[in-house]
């Protein structure tokens, strides 16, 4: 694949994709820049070398999220609340176009000089975005000379900007941004090579959202620890009674047949022994901790119990590769913590011995920052539903635009 670093940008216009999917509070402040500071690298590359640079993203689904009188929210979605922090992050005066391909962006983007950069306004404004439109990615495309995929994140849609735009540049005028590149890089070294033993740690809430990628990992892993809300539904399948706690009815025969499968090709599938249970969804609840086989009829399980941790923390500790993807309770309640925190120090510790660990999905991410180890482990990733896709072995259309 090539990367930027086979490009010099010298007096050339880079179109890049990035991932400006970011949070705001209700004024508008960023409250978590994670993603525009990865693309930093990227956009630094491109400035040094004497180009200029035009960045396009999404933000939210504004075409799906309409106000109430049925028009589109152009103050929420607007990517201007970004315009002044990655002004100051750049240390560079950035230019902002109100619309990404009209008439008036063409003409910023076409008189920019080496060492200016210009925001194009949230793709996703346009129908043509999430269709992957020809004639919208074509307008796109005239925006650079150069095109820069660096928004892993958004590479599993086959959207004007992440997929369809490549189609309009020669195969030594479009790369991979850096951040893209080491996500595929450190994802398929997990994938196709991965030292045993490869422990998978995954958790959430459904089944039914991890299924695909369980079914891919049964091929690769030596253990799936399975945590979280989704494990419930395994502890019901093998016939106890779990409570309230969140479980997927429909999936219990499918939780069955992963265990047997998982028993099958030597795959060891760890579920936890206890949890912490609660008598109602709240911070403030009264909790105990009570053994899987028999959770109470009125108590309902949001986190996993000390043993489990325990068990967990082993496997993980002798583990040389480790994926982990999704939560083990509700981590969010202060009551409901210490079982992803404890996971994600094992992780911790485990990398610190040697092994190599990529924590990927969007809490698994806020679980290492809120619990500051996201530089204690290999990587992290910036990809959620990217990432999932990756490892259910799929072929993301936003990384085949650029192969």
């Amino acid at each position: 694949m090539q990367t930027v670093d086979s490009i010099n940008f010298k007096n050339k216009r880079a179109l890049i994709r990035v991932d400006f999917n970011v949070p705001f509070d209700k004024d508008f402040n960023i409250t978590d820049d994670t993603r525009i500071k990865a693309s930093l690298p990227t956009i630094k590359k491109v400035l040094n070398d004497g180009g200029s640079v035009v960045l396009m993203s999404h933000l939210g689904r504004p075409l799906k999220k309409l106000k109430e009188d049925g028009t589109v929210d152009t103050e929420k979605f607007s990517l201007k609340h970004v315009v002044k922090h990655l002004s100051d992050l750049l240390n560079n005066d950035v230019k902002f176009s109100e619309d990404c391909v009209s008439e008036e962006s063409q003409r910023i983007s076409d008189s920019l000089k080496p060492g200016e950069v210009l925001l194009l306004e949230n793709t996703r404004f346009h129908k043509g975005e999430e269709k992957g439109d020809e004639a919208f990615a074509a307008k796109l495309a005239h925006h650079g000379d150069v095109y820069i995929n660096d928004a892993f994140g958004s590479a599993h849609r086959a959207h004007a900007s992440t997929t369809i735009v490549a189609k309009h540049f020669r195969k030594e005028d479009k790369a991979f941004g850096y951040l893209m590149a080491a996500e595929v890089a450190n994802a398929t070294k997990v994938l196709n090579d991965s030292e045993k033993p490869f422990t998978a740690i995954l958790g959430g809430a459904k089944v039914s959202d991890k299924i695909l990628i369980i079914e891919n990992l049964l091929n690769i892993a030596d253990n799936i620890i399975i945590g979280g809300g989704m494990a419930y539904t395994f502890v019901k399948a093998l016939g106890f009674e779990v409570g309230k706690s969140l479980v997927e009815d429909d999936m219990l025969e499918l939780a069955l047949h992963i265990l047997k499968k998982a028993e099958a090709k030597g795959v060891k599938i760890l579920l936890p022994e206890d949890s912490v249970i609660a008598d109602k969804f709240d911070n403030s609840a009264n909790i105990r901790v009570a053994d899987n086989t028999d959770i109470p009829v009125a108590w309902m399980a949001l986190d996993i119990g000390h043993d489990s941790i325990i068990a967990f923390q082993e496997v993980i500790k002798n583990s040389k590769t480790i994926l982990w993807n999704g939560p083990m309770g509700v981590f969010e309640m202060e009551k409901f913590q210490n079982g992803t925190k404890s996971i994600a120090v094992a992780v911790a510790h485990a990398t610190q011995k040697g092994a190599f660990s990529l924590v990927g999905g969007g809490d698994s991410v806020a679980a290492v920052n809120k619990f500051h180890l996201a530089d204690q482990v290999s990587f992290v990733s910036t990809g959620g539903g990217a990432l999932l896709e990756f490892f259910e072995g799929k072929t993301l259309p936003g990384v085949a635009a650029l192969m």
